[in-house]
């Protein structure tokens, strides 16, 4: 809705809107009003007839009528991987405290499928008492009773009216919306309550998934609060309900928001994520969202807004390893996490469906039993879900399972606490194994699980699954923005669920290990609460920035990062401007600020119709009297490139200085030999804290060049004494144009 078109008659907006919904309709009852939202967004969701949408989209007040959109989730080493159990010895503003003290001020919203609060990653026994400006609460359901909430879980609310509308629970005076899920903020299905955890859950020693990856688990701010928004449910997460749940989250006071959530990307003006975010990265809240698990596909990203950071999946250098051993000798290793008795060192028979498209899947109903009984059956990798695989082979008969990896997911190995002895390996081996089991008369294997080893080399490795670039919506603006840990993580879990989410696992454990860029996405949720309690007067942005340019783009062994799906080396389409450095983030010596204003230009640099800039910005009085020549003229922490019919890219950027007082920086570019990129000026001299300057970099394809096979990577660095500012640079030659 136009918010300022409100006619001073109606005492608020939710009698506004409900008055819009009543002359649709000579019968009072209906339509139904679902939510009225007053931060995020300005309007209101209805279940409505095509005539009433119709009827709505001519009237003056009303900048668009959209269709709820459902998103769907992007499905305990990892802070001392990042470097985060050394002390982190930065002074904060405010000397007497330490960071982690700092952090018990900082709050994290959570939206997902809410939380198991008797979980020992929400104990609160070394927390002061909550913030005296946190205005959230806990709700109170059929499973779920406020006093469960505590000085570390502060809040518990959850949104379901999308949902309920959409399964045919109406608005919901029935309270359930099916026998199974409750109208609670209880979670019931784990992901929530993992990403909550690893977030800023508590430290719990001798925590392990059924023996794999014990030590001791901990979010990364354990200091930080947690406020759990449940706007995810059994048929998914309604963009409704979401932005219900930043509304509320926005008015209760939270300092980050987490999304590990997304759909199909679309104008932003489309997109309730990137709508309810710009509400609240102009309040001041950080918003951290997964980037998608839809790779190694090209142009596979979600919430690409650049007022959002866009996070990637990176491995862990932890691993759990397991064996086939195959009957011609040859061994090959492979990953799981399963749990039982084994399969003893009794060679047993192989068989491989070749060619019959669905067996070879091992999808439901797919494998005779006559075939499969007592042996071990080689899967291919793809369609359903790998632990499904087990359970197909287990009923069929099967006592063992080889999953091996196709062209679509690479070497990229995920382990899973499979029902049955069952080893994951990549592609090439599985070529081989494939290649053994068609060739042999009489195929053997052996199953070994050799638990969980550490200290991995390489890692970090970008993960196949890891959604990519091009950012289709802005080409200006690079994403991914950064990585960080997101394969095999252990963290909190439900106990209402197995650890596989499957109905006929029986098993229970607190924690899981999952993998998906929703699990990477919270890593970095923590890690920005750090930064703002570090750095309590820093922008969303600058504290994005700061992540951004420190990120590291070499891997434990000292190499340039590889790709799992390729083996080969990775890009910034798919890594951003790195892997996350918590320790060198908190100093990062300059960073890249954007203000509101900034990304109103930017919005109004785009082909968009001044209602949709409304629409996102929610202000009366927008003109776009400021805007950028060219969107990528935001300032940015990294640059995309775009050569169209022009030979001549110029950018400018700004940098302030958050190091020393007194510092100078020089410049280093880096790139390929048919690109000239050159910047004014080479030297920034800064005598204050707070202090911008100003540089121009100037990229000029040579002539004749088309970028030979469209896309090309350098980098441009910032060099101080004790500072490296970093920023990855994408160059693209849209195709047909041959530049002379």
């Amino acid at each position: 809705m136009n918010h300022h078109h409100k006619p001073l008659s109606y005492a608020t907006h939710h009698d506004w809107y409900i008055a819009n919904l009543q002359s649709l309709s000579s019968d009072p009852t209906t339509p139904s009003l679902l939510y009225t939202y007053s931060t995020a967004y300005h309007g209101f969701a209805a279940s409505l007839d095509s005539d009433q949408v119709e009827s709505l989209r001519r009237s003056d007040s009303v900048f668009g009528v959209y269709e709820d959109t459902i998103y769907n989730l992007h499905t305990t080493r990892t802070p001392e991987f990042l470097g985060l159990e050394t002390n982190l010895g930065i002074p904060t503003i405010d000397k007497s405290k330490d960071i982690d003290q700092a952090s018990m001020d900082v709050i994290i919203g959570v939206l997902d499928t809410g939380v198991w609060p008797e979980s020992k990653s929400f104990d609160d026994s070394k927390m002061s008492p909550i913030p005296s400006n946190w205005k959230g609460e806990c709700e109170s359901g059929p499973d779920f009773s406020p006093s469960l909430c505590n000085k570390k879980l502060i809040g518990a609310r959850s949104f379901s009216k999308g949902f309920r509308m959409s399964t045919g629970g109406g608005t919901g005076i029935s309270k359930k919306p099916s026998e199974e899920e409750n109208v609670s903020p209880r979670d019931i299905d784990g992901h929530g309550t993992h990403t909550a955890s690893t977030a800023a859950g508590s430290h719990v020693s001798n925590a392990s998934l059924l023996g794999y990856a014990t030590g001791t688990a901990r979010g990364m701010a354990i200091q930080a609060r947690v406020a759990a928004y449940k706007v995810c449910w059994k048929t998914g997460c309604f963009g409704s309900d979401i932005l219900a749940g930043m509304d509320q989250a926005i008015l209760d006071g939270v300092h980050v928001l987490s999304l590990s959530l997304g759909g199909g990307s679309g104008p932003y003006y489309r997109d309730t994520i990137a709508i309810g975010a710009f509400t609240a990265v102009e309040k001041g809240i950080f918003v951290s969202c997964s980037a998608g698990n839809s790779g190694p596909s090209r142009a596979s990203l979600a919430n690409v807004a650049p007022w959002i950071a866009t996070v990637g999946a990176g491995t862990l250098d932890r691993d759990f390893p397991a064996f086939a051993l195959l009957g011609n000798g040859k061994n090959f290793a492979g990953v799981s996490l399963y749990s039982g008795s084994g399969m003893g060192t009794k060679p047993v028979s192989i068989v491989y469906s070749k060619g019959n498209n669905t067996a070879n899947l091992c999808l439901a109903g797919s494998l005779e039993p006559s075939r499969v009984q007592g042996k071990i059956v080689l899967c291919d990798r793809g369609i359903n879900a790998r632990v499904d695989k087990g359970v197909v082979v287990r009923d069929a008969g099967g006592i063992g399972m080889i999953l091996a990896n196709t062209a679509a997911s690479g070497e990229e190995l995920v382990a899973d606490s499979h029902l049955i002895p069952a080893v994951a390996v990549g592609r090439k081996i599985g070529d081989l194994i494939r290649a053994y089991v068609q060739s042999d008369s009489d195929p053997t294997a052996v199953l070994s699980f050799a638990g969980t080893v550490l200290n991995v080399r390489p890692s970090p490795v970008l993960a196949a699954f890891s959604s990519r670039g091009p950012n289709l919506i802005t080409p200006q603006i690079l994403k991914p923005d950064m990585i960080g840990p997101g394969v095999n993580i252990l963290a909190a879990w439900s106990e209402a669920v197995a650890p596989t989410g499957l109905a006929n696992d029986t098993r229970r454990s607190r924690f899981n290990i999952m993998s998906g860029t929703s699990m990477s996405c919270p890593h970095i949720s923590g890690l920005a609460a750090l930064l703002k309690a570090a750095h309590p007067d820093w922008s969303p942005s600058a504290i994005k920035s700061a992540l951004m340019t420190t990120a590291y783009v070499l891997d434990n062994t000292k190499s340039a990062l590889l790709d799992a799906a390729t083996g080969s080396v990775s890009t910034p389409w798919a890594h951003g401007s790195g892997h996350v450095d918590p320790q060198k983030a908190l100093d990062p010596g300059l960073v890249y600020d954007i203000s509101t204003e900034d990304y109103i230009a930017f919005l109004c640099s785009l082909d968009y119709g001044i209602e949709h800039v409304k629409a996102i910005v929610k202000r009366p009085n927008i003109t776009c009297s400021r805007k950028f020549a060219d969107p990528g003229q935001l300032n940015y922490p990294s640059f995309s490139v775009s050569f169209g019919k022009k030979r001549v890219v110029r950018y400018t950027r700004i940098l302030t200085n958050v190091g020393l007082a007194s510092s100078v920086y020089n410049v280093n570019i880096t790139g390929p030999a048919n690109i000239v990129a050159t910047v004014k000026p080479m030297k920034l001299v800064y005598n204050a804290v707070g202090q911008k300057l100003g540089y121009t970099i100037t990229f000029v394809s040579k002539r004749g060049s088309n970028g030979m096979g469209g896309v090309q990577f350098g980098s441009i660095v910032w060099k101080s004494a004790l500072h490296q500012v970093r920023s990855p640079i994408s160059y693209e030659w849209s195709s047909g144009h041959n530049l002379e």
